[in-house]
């Protein structure tokens, strides 16, 4: 974005409210509500014709008197909680909240562990396991020797 310059936002001029504080509330509201269309982007950004009837939508319900939670209230009751950008911490939505920190604490818990054995690799026990006997280095010698020298005049 280029500093100075105004935000590009989807909303129409016949879409804003002739009450400035109303408008104001209605573009925040706006900005906390998904366009079920683009699905990563706000109503107020999208210019997706869904998201228009619900930019429309939060402006009749301000302008019918309710209050922000009704409105969100009403959106979320007719469209389900994907209508939030940002969801409600609620038992039902428990697992949305708590999926990316566990699932990053299971990364690092299995980095670490997987380090644990690399690094374990060196202890006295596994060098034992990497020594040949007398018999396997007996017999490495033999077939290293018995190998063809491969031919370089080619």
């Amino acid at each position: 974005m280029i500093v100075g310059a105004p935000a590009a936002y989807a909303v129409q001029p016949d879409e804003i409210m002739s009450d400035p504080a109303k408008e104001a509330r209605a573009r925040d509201l706006s900005r906390e509500l998904r366009c079920m269309v683009c699905q990563n982007q706000s109503i107020d950004d999208s210019e997706a014709p869904l998201a228009r009837d619900l930019r429309l939508l939060v402006r009749e319900r301000i302008a019918a008197g309710d209050s922000d939670a009704q409105v969100i209230d009403f959106l979320v009751a007719r469209y389900g909680e994907f209508v939030l950008l940002k969801p409600r911490l609620e038992p039902h939505t428990l697992l949305l909240w708590l999926l990316p920190p566990l699932a990053l604490a299971g990364g690092g818990l299995a980095l670490w562990v997987h380090s644990r054995r690399r690094s374990g690799s060196g202890s006295k026990e596994d060098q034992s396991l990497l020594k040949l006997s007398a018999e396997e280095e007996a017999r490495l010698k033999q077939l290293i020797a018995a190998e063809p020298v491969p031919d370089k005049s080619a």
